[in-house]
């Protein structure tokens, strides 16, 4: 009985477990960021201040512009993990980034996003693609709604013809 008693004992249980989570976060009564997973686990470390949440199953983000209902970027990935205490998102396997507005996609194996500093990077192969060309690099920095970037080593750039 006294192991029973321990199993659901709530301070001994280190994670919790949700599915088909959906989380909205507002400022000043206006959306910003919306996200979407089918699992997420948060996990907490033997330092109280430091937690993290996995999404095993993958999730995705939009994000909003002041007062707009539409998205203007979204990032979404096979795996995902939220580390707290740095405001550091990691995304993995599949990742997708697409800036709605500019109809442009982003998409690569492993993205790092710095939520404090509003950046996203990455240093695997990437390819973008826009409605009049794709553009394949080796690494990339960009804000995170993917308006600013930098590419290094560009391997190639396609202009695509509407045309043909």
């Amino acid at each position: 009985m006294e192991k029973v008693k321990q199993f659901i004992d709530y301070d001994t249980i280190s994670g919790v477990m949700a599915y088909d989570v959906i989380i909205e976060r507002s400022d000043s009564g206006m959306l910003v960021a919306k996200l979407t997973a089918p699992v997420m686990r948060k996990v907490e470390h033997d330092n109280a201040d430091s937690s993290i949440l996995e999404f095993p199953k993958g999730f995705k983000i939009f994000m909003f512009e002041s007062g707009d209902t539409t998205p203007a970027s979204m990032i979404k990935g096979d795996y995902g993990v939220h580390y707290d205490k740095k405001d550091m998102v990691i995304a993995k396997h599949n990742v997708v980034v697409e800036n709605i507005q500019y109809q442009e996609v982003l998409e690569t194996e492993t993205l790092f996003w710095n939520q404090k500093k509003k950046k996203i990077y990455t240093g695997c192969l990437v390819k973008i693609s826009s409605p009049d060309k794709i553009i394949f690099g080796d690494s990339l920095t960009a804000n995170e709604d993917f308006s600013r970037r930098e590419i290094y080593g560009i391997k190639a750039t396609i202009e695509l013809d509407e045309d043909e």
